[in-house]
């Protein structure tokens, strides 16, 4: 036996007769006898029919006997005679019964009469029934049964068992407890089994009473008390012999022995928490906890919080550790009582941790608990003594204990975090107010300095918020839980910083500690650690330590681009030799001035100042500023004059030998435009880098220095070819149009005067890079003819005919843009390149103006040599000369169309008579000028006409206007 649920008195002693049936109405005891007498016992209190009703627990001894009063006759139910069973429905006002084979059921009609309501019929005569719902459960030969009391249809649950005849017992819940012999099962309203679990008894039961959580039983040799709470556990047991009736009363249960009669008083609920704390039933406790009454709701949880602690003492105690804390946090017991059960966690020196001589219990039941009661020694080792086995069984233990403490904390935490946030809320919306509330609540917070590490509490909630953290950190790093270590601190935490930083480090758990770092604000201490551990990666082998990498630095930056530009650009220092790419993607994608981090560079890192801005102009052409490309191109140029120093001190320098810097150099002088040509072609040596200088003379739009650089100098065709190709621009117009070709005739002048373009050729690319003429104005072509004089104008009108040639720096054609007044009569003795003249016009004949080319040739150039270049000019020719003259055709026949239209419109007649009105002013148009609309009918005056037109324009323009 558990406990004492209840305390058994005798009522009624040495009856002259034999006790047949007993029945209780209020505080009275109806007694029938076998001599056919019925006797009714009361308290003697109760004779006055003013007093209350008394307890037979307080009055047993003065039971005494009434006089039998008359009993009156309310209703008369002449079919119910020979009943055997019933059952009343007080909730409806049904009545049912069973007589012989049939079942039938009345209805109370409120006054003092019933109603027959369904007569049914049964196999078998019934031995047990009981409402269930709009149902009735019935027992009837050795099976249970089913009757819907609407239809009458009957379902079996199943047999009853060959000990007892059937039983059934209708519980609060509204379901029912049938017996198979000795077992009892739950079922609902419908027959379907409830749950697995039985409710067993030692014998099978004559008789079930339920009594709130208690179903007692009438056994042949004894009654139990049991629990309705699984796993259904006998709570009492009371020995009684001959008992012949069990009942149950308002406040009490009735046994009815032979000549005597007893009753079992419940204990009270208080008396009965406490034995069952006693004695260890904490969870039969609790249950009985829930059974006080409303009124005492605060007693009910000092009650529960008290036992839910000795609960958790004594699991813990017995290793059930989840267990434990399931109890501690329902009991809602402090945070740092729970903790002190473990003394390997270190805890923030706050107010709220109490002392181990100041911890005292919730409740005087709870014994004294310091923080060494865990059993674990404050370093968590075993003493030397201990074995092997017991070393490895104490540090099981350790980590169980860890883990169910996890568990705990991980479930109070979200409300206490809360809590917290919710203070920082607050104190930040007070500092957002001003000082006009300074005044309040002045001592409630106060700041932190950097990181919440050095916070000073003055927030229970954000105090309780620490702890825990702080707790809740060490013990999944105890556990060996990296990552969930990771995953708290990169959300929103408390973490003591000084004790957490402590612990990481003396565990090298650096991943985490740079999570704390990083969560607290540290981010250079979190870098520098950072860069530590990959330079520690770098040194050792990759497979020992492959989290930390150089992209790992650049990943912890990316966050700080838009917050600490400067912190970035200093760490991102160490890793931009070794991760370029990654690291100019850093800067764009940051937004990061492109001047701010070019400066810092050049100061700090210049030999990657190079690579940046190459690999900024490779990823955002259009994001890099002028300034920037002149800058990246002068340090492609300085690393090519070095380099070309060197050579050319030892005799081994070649024009047409290129270093990877030389390539770059060349293509950012092609590719972009935004540097100074003139000042770079000022740094140039005047005996080499003549591509260089070409391209610098190009930007320039010195075109005919520049091809003459190619043909001359480089002796390279194919580049003056590329070149013209790249400073052509395709008219928009026919090609007839003349300066289309002009930079291709550039180049056969060129080829076909070799002596005129190298005379004075240094000389004049001086002139160009002079202090003068550093800043070159754009010449109109008109200027430049007035400019030129004499002899050489008139050779070009020869050359020409009767066309000019536009002739401009900003042009496409520059034969004539460096201010030369050399004549072409002085080629007399040079050598032309005519197979270069002739592979360039087979080449580009359709960029070239044929006329102007011819006129350009010698007279001894073979007709047959121009066969390339004059077949497909001649075809193409003669194919626009037909289109244009189609098209010709076409527009005459439509001129004449449009005139033969006209003239049918003006042989229209109107005829204007004196009646003839304006159709919008509707006066007479008379002699005043009009105005006829197409149609030929409506006539206006022309003044009329104007001052519609005018007035459609204004309203369109103001509906535009309104859209």
């Amino acid at each position: 036996m558990v406990h004492n649920a209840y305390d058994s008195f005798e009522l009624l002693t040495n009856s002259p007769n034999k006790i047949d049936a007993i029945e209780s109405y209020g505080s009275k005891l109806l007694v029938a006898c076998s001599d056919g007498a019925l006797r009714i016992y009361a308290p003697e209190s109760t004779i006055s029919d003013k007093s209350p009703p008394l307890d037979y627990h307080n009055h047993g001894d003065q039971l005494r006997k009434e006089p039998l009063p008359n009993l009156e006759t309310i209703a008369v139910l002449t079919k119910a005679k020979g009943a055997n069973v019933f059952d009343w429905d007080d909730k409806r006002g049904f009545l049912c019964f069973a007589r012989q084979k049939r079942v039938c059921i009345f209805r109370h009609d409120g006054g003092r009469g019933f109603v027959e309501v369904k007569d049914f019929g049964v196999s078998d005569t019934v031995k047990s029934m009981s409402w269930c719902g709009e149902n009735i459960c019935m027992g009837i030969r050795k099976e249970y049964w089913i009757l819907n009391a609407t239809n009458g249809a009957l379902s079996q649950v199943f047999p009853s068992g060959r000990l007892a005849p059937p039983l059934v017992v209708s519980l609060p819940s509204r379901e029912l407890l049938l017996w198979k012999d000795n077992i009892g099962v739950f079922v609902d309203q419908n027959g379907k089994h409830l749950q697995a679990e039985k409710l067993c008894w030692s014998e099978a039961p004559s008789v079930v009473v339920i009594q709130k959580s208690y179903a007692i039983a009438l056994l042949p040799r004894r009654i139990e008390i049991r629990s309705l709470r699984v796993p259904y556990s006998l709570i009492q047991a009371v020995v009684l012999q001959n008992v012949r009736h069990l009942i149950e009363s308002n406040n009490a249960i009735i046994v009815a022995l032979s000549n005597s009669v007893c009753a079992l008083f419940p204990v009270p609920l208080g008396a009965q928490i406490v034995q069952l704390t006693a004695s260890g039933n904490f969870e039969e406790a609790l249950a009985l906890c829930k059974l006080l009454p409303p009124e005492d709701s605060n007693l009910r949880a000092a009650k529960e919080g008290s036992i839910h602690i000795r609960y958790a003492h004594y699991l813990f105690d017995n290793g059930s550790y989840e267990e434990a804390m399931e109890q501690f946090l329902a009991s809602q017991v402090d945070i740092t009582y729970v903790l002190s059960l473990y003394p390997s966690i270190v805890l923030p020196k706050t107010s709220m941790v109490p002392e181990p001589e100041k911890l005292i219990d919730m409740s005087p039941d709870v014994p004294y608990l310091s923080r060494g009661s865990s059993g674990l020694s404050d370093d968590m080792e075993s003493s030397p003594d201990f074995d092997e086995h017991s070393a490895l069984e104490s540090k099981k233990m350790s980590h169980n204990t860890l883990k169910a403490l996890i568990k705990y904390l991980q479930k109070r935490r979200y409300s206490i975090i809360e809590k917290a946030t919710a203070e920082v809320t607050d104190e930040v919306v007070l500092d957002a107010v001003g000082d006009n509330y300074g005044a309040y609540d002045s001592g409630r917070f106060k700041k932190s300095s950097k990181g919440r590490g050095n916070i000073t509490f003055n927030s229970g909630a954000r105090e309780m918020a620490a702890i825990l953290d702080t707790a809740l950190l060490q013990a999944v790093l105890l556990t060996g839980q990296t990552s969930a270590a990771l995953e708290l601190l990169k959300g929103v935490n408390y973490c003591d910083l000084k004790i957490c930083e402590e612990i990481l480090q003396k565990w090298n758990h650096y991943s985490a500690l740079l999570e704390l770092y990083k969560c607290n604000g540290m981010h250079r201490e979190a870098l520098k650690l950072l860069h530590q551990l990959v330079e520690e990666s770098n040194q050792s082998q990759p497979e020992l330590n492959p989290k930390f990498k150089p992209e790992s630095i650049i990943e912890y930056l990316k966050p700080l681009c838009g917050t600490d530009p400067m912190l970035v650009l200093e760490f991102s220092m160490l890793v931009l030799e070794s991760c370029p790419t990654q690291t100019i993607e850093l800067f764009l994608s940051g937004n990061i001035p492109a001047d701010l981090v070019n400066s810092y560079l050049k100061q700090h890192a210049p030999c990657m100042q190079g690579r940046y801005l190459e690999l900024m102009l490779a990823m955002d052409e259009n994001g890099i500023s002028g300034n920037l490309q002149n800058e990246m191109v002068q340090i492609y140029l300085l690393e090519v004059l070095d380099w070309h120093a060197e050579l050319n001190a030892q005799e081994k320098w070649d024009e047409k030998a290129y270093s990877p810097s030389r390539k770059k150099l060349l293509s950012a002088l092609e590719s972009i435009s935004g540097y100074n040509p003139e000042s770079l072609l000022k740094c140039l040596p005047a005996d080499a880098l003549f591509e260089e200088r070409a391209l610098l003379l190009g930007k320039m739009n010195q075109h005919e220095l520049a091809l003459s650089l190619y043909v001359h100098k480089l002796h390279v065709p194919d580049l003056a070819l590329s070149y013209c190709d790249r400073v052509y621009v395709p008219a928009a117009h026919p090609p007839s149009v003349k300066s289309s070709g002009n930079i291709y005739l550039t180049l056969l002048q060129i080829y076909l005067n070799p002596q005129k373009t190298t005379k004075n050729f240094e000389k004049r690319i001086t002139n160009l890079v002079s202090p003068q003429n550093t800043n070159i104005p754009k010449i109109s072509s008109g200027t430049l003819v007035k400019a030129k004089g004499g002899r050489a104008t008139k050779k070009i009108a020869a050359i020409e005919g009767a066309e000019d040639i536009r002739v401009s720096l900003s042009g496409t054609d520059s034969s004539r843009s460096d201010g030369d007044a050399d004549e072409f009569g002085e080629e007399g003795g040079s050598t032309i390149m005519l197979d270069e003249v002739l592979d360039l016009l087979s080449k580009r004949w359709d960029r070239i103006n044929g006329a102007q080319a011819l006129k350009l040739l010698p007279k001894e150039t073979k007709l047959q040599n121009l066969l390339p270049f004059l077949g497909p000019l001649l075809k193409k020719s003669s194919e626009a000369y037909r289109n244009l003259s189609v098209i010709k055709s076409l527009r005459q026949s439509e001129n004449l169309q449009v005139k033969d239209e006209m003239y049918n419109r003006r042989k229209t007649v109107v005829k204007i008579t004196s009646d003839t009105t304006c159709a919008l002013c509707n006066k007479k148009i008379g002699t005043s000028v009009f105005a006829v609309y197409p149609n030929g009918q409506t006539i206006v005056h022309f003044v009329c006409f104007k001052d519609s037109q005018s007035m459609k324009a204004v309203a369109k323009g103001s509906a535009l206007r309104k859209r």
